[in-house]
């Protein structure tokens, strides 16, 4: 694995525990956000890991699906997690509203823990 891949899944185990402390703390909006970067750094250094990179969020959902999901390289369900978590990362940052209930907020939670090691154990097996 790449020194950067690395250093990207140690960012997402951060963003994962970040989430879990914001929702056991309350506050399920952010803990959505944290959820969302949690899987996004961690498609990130699978990506990295393939000489990958982008600057934009999009991208990176993309390339996702075009090079590990859509070959099936990684379970299709992580490209759709990924995405369903960015819309409601946006409702939890950008609306004045409380749109991410604790529930949602602790489903993207197990779902990015899914994710992170799902990219981790793809990542060593290469």
């Amino acid at each position: 694995m790449k020194p950067e891949s690395e250093k990207l899944l140690v960012k997402a185990g951060r963003a994962l525990h970040a989430a879990e402390l914001l929702l056991r703390d309350g506050a399920s909006d952010f803990a959505a956000g944290r959820a969302y970067y949690a899987m996004f750094y961690a498609a990130e250094a699978a990506l990295a890991d393939t000489e990958l990179q982008f600057r934009k969020h999009s991208g990176v959902h993309a390339a996702f699906g075009e090079h590990l999901a859509k070959p099936g390289l990684l379970n299709p369900k992580f490209h759709r997690w990924l995405l369903d978590a960015f819309d409601k990362r946006i409702l939890g940052d950008y609306s004045y509203e409380m749109d991410v209930d604790d529930a949602a907020a602790g489903e993207m939670i197990s779902q990015a823990r899914e994710f992170v090691s799902a990219v981790e154990t793809f990542l060593r097996s290469r």
